[in-house]
């Protein structure tokens, strides 16, 4: 049996490669192909596509290293490194199957929280969790009164 064959011998009809216009499918909604995405005349030497790289790594981290020191501080941390990644994505495959494999993650979860059995779910875990939350400073209040940090006894 080889590939081009089906079960009863007959030979398979050729596999179209290239979609009709308007076709869907699982190929054609796939995103761009892996690979460098430098321009042509930098790809044509070896040299300068290899400096070009260096110059894609070196932004990407710089970026990806702000993003980190932002974590911690004041900023947008986890959307930085997202834009050094799309850099280094830009150039290396490593950095397209890590964005694509984000990307898929990202969906589901969203596609998952959107879940009217989630949603609900979360709406009575976040009213329970204020009204525990009211509750307890409810009772501290009651206790001990509302002292205003700016009243000085004299």
């Amino acid at each position: 049996m080889n590939a081009e064959s089906d079960e009863r011998g007959r030979v398979a009809e050729p596999v179209d490669r290239h979609p009709a216009t308007g076709d869907v499918t699982e190929a054609a909604t796939d995103e761009q192909e892996l690979g460098s995405r430098a321009p042509d005349f930098i790809k044509a030497r070896r040299t300068l596509h290899l400096s070009w790289q260096v110059g894609v790594f070196v932004v990407g981290l710089a970026v990806v290293g702000a993003g980190v020191v932002m974590l911690p501080l004041p900023g947008p941390g986890w959307l930085v490194i997202f834009a050094g990644m799309a850099i280094w994505a830009t150039e290396f495959v490593w950095a397209q199957l890590v964005l694509r494999w984000t990307k898929r993650k990202v969906t589901e979860a969203a596609q998952r929280a959107l879940d009217p059995k989630v949603r609900r779910r979360n709406i009575i875990l976040t009213t329970v969790g204020l009204v525990i939350i009211a509750v307890l400073v409810g009772i501290y209040v009651w206790k001990y009164g509302i002292v205003m940090p700016w009243k000085i006894a004299r």
